[in-house]
Order: C-alpha cells, then sequence, then structure tokens
C-alpha cells in the first residue's frame, strides 16, 4: 500500500484540464420533477454521452430554483462535437431508450451557451473518467457559484488583464476558489438540432466554495472590501451590458466539477 502522500501526488499528477470546447446548459424543468431528473441522467447519460465523444463535465441543481438543472459537457474540438452529438442523440440505443422520459420532464433545454476556456490553462481540472463518483455516493456539500456576464463585444485580453489584475485577486482573497474562465466560442452551430443562444458575447467565471456558509461569508467580506466597492466592481460594471447572471449551483453525487 503507498503511503498516502505517494497516493496524493498521483491524485494530482491524474488531474486533467477539460475541454477546448464545453456546452453550458440550462434546462427548466416541469416543478416537482428535478430529483427524478437528476437520477435518469446521472445513472443513464453520463458514461453512455462520455462513450459517444464527449466528457461530462458536472451536473448541478440551481439552489435559486428548484426547477433548474445546470451541465456542462465538453468536447476537444468542433469537428468532434458535431461527431459526438450525432452519434448520442441519433444513434445511441441509450438516447432512443431514455429520450422520451427525458424530454416528459423538460418545459425548456434551449438556455445552452458554447464557450471555450478564455486562456491557456483557464479551462476545468478534473481527475479522470473513472474516478467519477457513484450514483449512491452522498451528495457534497461544496458549492459552485457561475458568474455569466454579457460584455458589448468580443472579450480582449485588456479584459482578461483587467480580471486577472482587480478582480479575481479580491474575489480569492475574500474566500472564493477559481474553477474556470470562459467566453464564448462563436464557431456556428453545427448541431442546430441542439439550440444555442448565438450572437452573444459572455464571460464566464466559475467559483467553487466550500459549501453555502462559506459563501456567504465570502459574500460579507467582498461588500466590506473598499478595493472591490470603489474600484473593481464600477470597473467591471462599466465593461459589460446589464447585471450579470449568478447561479450558486450544488453539484449532484455524480458531478465531477465541485470545489
Amino acid at each position: 500500500m503507498q503511503p498516502p502522500e505517494k497516493e496524493e501526488a498521483n491524485s494530482v499528477a491524474d488531474l486533467a484540464t477539460w475541454s477546448p470546447i464545453i456546452d453550458f446548459r440550462q434546462y427548466t424543468l416541469y416543478p416537482g420533477t428535478r430529483d427524478a431528473f437528476i437520477e435518469l441522467f446521472d445513472k443513464e447519460l453520463v458514461e453512455t454521452q462520455e462513450a459517444a465523444g464527449m466528457r461530462v463535465i458536472g451536473q448541478f441543481r440551481d439552489l435559486g430554483d428548484p426547477n433548474r438543472f445546470v451541465w456542462i459537457r465538453g468536447f476537444p474540438d468542433m469537428p468532434s462535437r458535431k461527431n459526438a452529438l450525432v452519434s448520442f442523440y441519433e444513434h445511441s440505443a441509450t438516447w432512443k431508450t431514455f429520450s422520451d422520459r427525458a424530454r416528459s420532464m423538460m418545459i425548456d433545454s434551449t438556455d445552452a451557451l458554447l464557450l471555450r476556456p478564455a486562456r491557456e490553462g483557464s479551462g476545468f481540472t478534473l481527475p479522470p473518467p473513472a474516478a467519477r463518483p457513484l450514483l449512491e455516493s452522498a451528495i457534497p456539500a461544496g458549492l459552485i457559484v457561475a458568474m455569466l456576464f454579457q460584455l458589448p463585444a468580443a472579450a480582449d485580453e485588456a479584459l482578461h488583464d483587467f480580471f486577472d489584475r482587480s478582480v479575481t485577486p479580491i474575489l480569492v482573497e475574500a474566500g472564493a476558489s477559481t474553477l474556470g474562465s470562459l467566453v464564448t466560442e462563436h464557431s456556428p452551430n453545427n448541431y442546430p438540432r441542439l439550440a444555442l443562444r448565438e450572437g452573444e458575447n459572455v464571460l464566464a467565471t466559475v467559483l467553487g466554495f466550500r459549501d453555502l456558509t462559506a459563501y456567504h461569508t465570502y459574500l460579507t467580506a467582498l461588500g466590506r472590501d473598499g478595493r472591490w466597492r470603489t474600484d473593481a466592481y464600477p470597473a467591471l460594471v462599466a465593461r459589460i451590458n446589464g447585471r450579470p447572471q449568478i447561479l450558486r449551483l450544488g453539484p449532484t453525487s455524480r458531478s465531477q466539477l465541485r470545489p
């Protein structure tokens, strides 16, 4: 048996950054169906999608909306995205078997963004798929917070520099861990059977917290930070359109993206 420090080193070495192309999807479900939808998704639609050539990065309950399910999947590139989606949605026995049941619980599945890492290394760092928790695993206590900023134009290096220099350090100092930074991928939707929110410029910053209490502590720290109130936040507001969408997300028992 390996010593704990060796096991930990191996675990860190197994981590990899996913993915160059990302679908960020928000589903509105019929009231009272979310737990059943998550059970179906986690049991039947994770490994089977990955077998078709994609990576299921994370799946979540929206803590602010009991009827919303949020999930993220990744692809190596745009051609692989098309091939994987065709393989799963048009040819897989799994989707043929469970699609009617899944759709019966959905009001809307068209709220979806096509994203890419904002910079090299700013994608999601995950263990290998084989390390995914089992269906019967406990629901983790950790909290994911996704902040979606609408931008007046495509994100550029100046905006990334501003975030790296003036925003991210304050968020981390207040108690957040940064899990990913993404921007819109402007390639045309190469699988139009699944709608995307095209024509938008979005910056998505994904943060992690130990639990909901840690998140509230973080909010308090931000509110008390003069740099945030008088400098960073006003400068951020001047660079975006409208107010950001802030999603507080609880990972399901099988989600690999967690704090």
